[in-house]
């Protein structure tokens, strides 16, 4: 039987560990990150021996904190990043504004528009990663921001189309869920209106820290993750 955990006994886990000195949430934060990219090579061997292409779409709270550390740590392997914020960089939670500041000395940021975030197939090729970070297990409700579900559903789209010298396949990375997942639940509150099929928004690798949440094993959760590791952050 799948031994699972709900979002808030995750909270209280990485809370304890704060509180208790044992950890600081920054340090949490880099372990995350470094989970990520571990899991990635892991995937994707091939991945490892060169450098590649991310495309790094990061929310406005911790979940997106991981992504900027992910972005940072690629870009040290020889990687070109390409980041995406939704949301105010001034209103980020303090060890993810320390992360995004991180990334900044060295890399840009651009908004997360609907209007104007579509990547050019012409710059793919098959080390091309995208990698989700813009809601994680806090996520409660439906988000109205149809602009983060059409960049979503791009990446998603992009994932699944067949693969053609104009228009190879990316792999979608989702950081501890897919967003949009109920992380207890395993289904997608809906945003309304639905630009598009919003179900095809899923990921090809799904990276979750200290043990699997309820939503990954229930509901739309298993199809949603597509493959998914569990990394230890020390916890």
């Amino acid at each position: 039987m799948t031994e699972t955990i709900t979002s808030a006994q995750m909270r209280a886990l990485e809370q304890a560990a704060i509180e208790s000195g044992q950890v600081t949430g920054l340090e949490l934060m880099e372990r995350a990150g470094q989970g990520v990219v571990e899991a990635v090579f892991e995937e994707w061997p091939e991945l490892a021996m060169g450098e590649g292409r991310a495309v790094v779409l990061c929310g406005p709270g911790n979940n997106g904190g991981d992504g900027f550390v992910v972005a940072r740590l690629l870009r040290e392997k020889g990687w070109e990043v390409e980041v995406f914020l939704y949301g105010d960089a001034d209103k980020l939670p303090p060890d993810a504004r320390v992360n995004y500041e991180r990334w900044c000395e060295g890399g840009d940021v651009s908004a997360l528009s609907c209007r104007e975030f579509w990547l050019d197939p012409d710059s793919y090729s098959s080390s091309t990663v995208l990698v989700d970070a813009v809601f994680g297990t806090g996520l409660r409700r439906a988000f109205d921001c149809n602009a983060v579900v059409w960049a979503l559903l791009t990446c998603a789209l992009n994932s699944r189309r067949e693969p053609n010298e104009h228009w190879p396949a990316a792999r979608v990375v989702a950081i501890d869920v897919p967003s949009g997942m109920d992380a207890d639940t395993g289904m997608f509150p809906k945003p309304d209106p639905i630009p598009f099929d919003f179900e095809t928004a899923k990921a090809n690798l799904t990276v979750t820290f200290h043990s699997l949440k309820r939503g990954h094993v229930l509901a739309d959760g298993p199809a949603a993750c597509g493959k998914i590791v569990v990394k230890d952050i020390g916890l």
